[in-house]
């Protein structure tokens, strides 16, 4: 069947900098499903030819392979634009006239990419819902959120509501580029295609997990933003807990969209709500130095860029092992990894090094720059006696691939066509998201709130942190990073 993609917001960066290379790359593997058409919907007054242009020189400045111009005018000729105000009936008949022409008789699949900005996400459902653009008389009928979704749980509920009254959740597609990253698929392989890591994948020899979200950049231009979001609601409330999910969830009986799903909310209904002191003692937040002084953050600005936070999985698998999550932005380098921190032996018999730091077995899963794992080990030092030291092995995903490693976009766009909802986030999941992050929002504006620490651009956040894990007898693994 053919597939005709609309991008509503066609002219915003996410458009020129993501998605259309990203389907260019595909159309270049002829990953693209035959007959796929785009077709671009915004307020600017573009013919098709003049956004095929646009479309031209931004894929050359932001494609992940060399340019290709013939490869370009194939793919371009496939490529519409119609003119259009997501405000206005009219405009959304018009685009649907439009679509009709270019499918003609034959039924086609539909997917319309909601690529404008979140607040008016409401309006662009709707709108498609009064011109009939979401029957599904003549083919599929699809949408592509993208994240946020919501502030809190009443947005996310209520934003729901608005895409249920016209797609059925079977047909809502919630995105989160985290998830079309090789290593976190590769995490589910890791887990279960393997027998030698499920068996000790556990409370009985796991003593805790760190899943860490540094970014070396600070927020540039998008202080105003940034200052009304904070770094729960940027990146623990969707990558950070998605990453938990994948991480701590139990096998589903096969990989099919909804019983992985199914799963993955177990998770977060497992995990303990935070109450009384535990929002003072199990979460640290601070802000780095100069964030107050970024164009567009409000005069003595509160708002965190930095947190840690220590969750609970109260399951058979993971009771009273901690998970703790942290992220920030300006921080020592730009890193996203998860760290599987063993238990130690039961009954050391060698001599313990004479620095008395003794690291313990150590699985880290490396998400980006580069993507892969390293095992961390004690080995025999060579003509030591039995002296012991701590070895490595390496894995990156792109050993023995044919090809680049693809854009997190490529793969979720191949499954979004597919019809594959595997690695898109569902209703439920949304909202038990925003309950868990929610009460942490509302202690932090509390008198009882833990203090809003500094810390210097370029560090691993505030020194409280490292404290704050050396009391737990445990410490960060800060490393920039494992891979290259």
């Amino acid at each position: 069947m053919a597939h005709t993609i609309v991008i509503l917001g066609a002219s915003g960066d996410l458009t020129s900098r993501k998605l259309i290379p990203a389907l260019f790359s595909l159309f270049r593997k002829n990953r693209l499903p035959p007959q796929t058409r785009i077709v671009g919907f915004s307020r600017s007054e573009l013919t098709d030819e003049a956004w095929r242009a646009a479309l031209a020189a931004s894929t050359r400045a932001h494609g992940d392979h060399g340019w290709d111009e013939a490869a370009f005018a194939a793919f371009a000729s496939s490529v519409h634009y119609q003119r259009g105000d997501i405000q206005d009936a009219d405009a959304f008949a018009s685009l649907g006239r439009r679509l009709d022409a270019l499918e003609g008789a034959d039924p086609a699949t539909r997917v319309y990419y909601l690529a404008t900005l979140p607040a008016l996400y409401p309006t662009a459902v709707r709108q498609l819902g009064s011109a009939g653009l979401a029957n599904r008389d003549r083919g599929d009928r699809r949408t592509v959120v993208e994240k946020p979704f919501g502030s809190d749980l009443a947005s996310a509920r209520a934003l729901n509501a608005e895409l249920h009254q016209v797609f059925p959740e079977r047909d809502i597609y919630r995105i989160d580029h985290y998830l079309g990253k090789e290593t976190v698929q590769n995490l589910l392989v890791l887990r279960f295609a393997n027998s030698i890591f499920e068996p000790i994948w556990n409370r009985n020899y796991v003593d805790h997990v760190q899943i860490t979200v540094a970014e070396e950049v600070d927020v540039g231009r998008r202080g105003a933003f940034y200052d009304g979001s904070g770094v729960l609601r940027d990146m623990f409330q969707n990558h950070l807990l998605q990453l938990l999910m994948v991480t701590a969830m139990e096998a589903p009986v096969r990989f099919d969209a909804d019983l992985v799903r199914d799963e993955k909310v177990k998770v977060l209904r497992s995990i303990r709500g935070m109450r009384g002191a535990d929002f003072a003692t199990d979460t640290i937040r601070a802000q780095y130095d100069g964030f107050a002084r970024t164009s567009g953050v409000a005069d003595g600005s509160r708002t965190a860029t930095f947190a840690a936070v220590k969750l609970r999985i109260d399951n058979w698998r993971w009771k009273d092992v901690p998970f703790y999550l942290r992220s920030g932005k300006a921080m020592s380098c730009r890193t996203t990894q998860i760290v599987i921190q063993f238990r130690e032996p039961p009954h050391m018999m060698f001599r313990v090094p004479a620095s008395g730091h003794w690291e313990s077995n150590r699985l880290v899963i490396q998400v980006q720059p580069a993507e892969g794992l390293q095992l961390h080990f004690q080995s025999k030092t060579p003509d030591a006696n039995m002296n012991l030291r701590n070895a490595t092995l390496d894995f990156r995903f792109r050993s023995g691939a044919e090809s680049e490693m693809p854009d997190a976009y490529q793969r979720l766009l191949v499954d979004l066509l597919a019809g594959d909802a595997s690695l898109f986030a569902r209703s439920d999941e949304v909202e038990r998201a925003w309950e868990i992050i929610d009460p942490i929002l509302a202690a932090w504006q509390s008198p009882a709130a833990p203090p809003l620490e500094s810390y210097p651009v370029g560090a691993w956040g505030p020194a409280s942190s490292e404290q704050w894990m050396a009391d737990q007898g445990r410490h960060w693994f800060d490393v920039c990073p494992v891979l290259h």
